[in-house]
């Protein structure tokens, strides 16, 4: 049980890295850099290996594809505002979690898709 618990905490705090992390990045850094996106990358692919169960793949994924749908309409929104360093920052962090999200919605799509294709 207790291998279980470090894995749950692993999932968690990457979750919580890697929002921050798009957040913090979204503020301080722009363009953003390969290693920050590689990074945000991997955190991704540990949130959808720990994070989320078969139950919650379904939600997850709506939600995910919400986002990144929702986050690049919202980027258009935004383009046509003048640009300054607000309208830039909600940008890089908008695409910043995207970048974090993605990896996790396809790994959590791949395995919905192999226990779908696998099942009887």
């Amino acid at each position: 049980m207790k291998n279980a618990d470090t894995m749950a905490k692993i999932g968690s705090w990457s979750f919580i890295l890697g929002v921050v992390i798009s957040v913090l990045a979204g503020v301080v850094i722009s363009p953003v850099p390969g290693w920050l996106v590689l990074a945000l990358g991997v955190l991704g692919l540990i949130v959808g290996f720990l994070n989320i169960t078969s139950r919650e793949s379904t939600p997850f994924l709506v939600a995910a594809i919400a986002l990144v749908a929702s986050s690049s309409s919202f980027s258009g929104v935004l383009s046509t505002l003048p640009v300054g360093a607000l309208v830039t920052a909600v940008r890089t962090m908008l695409g910043n979690v995207s970048i974090f999200v993605a990896p996790a919605a396809v790994l959590v799509a791949l395995r919905a898709i192999y226990s779908l294709a696998s099942s009887e």
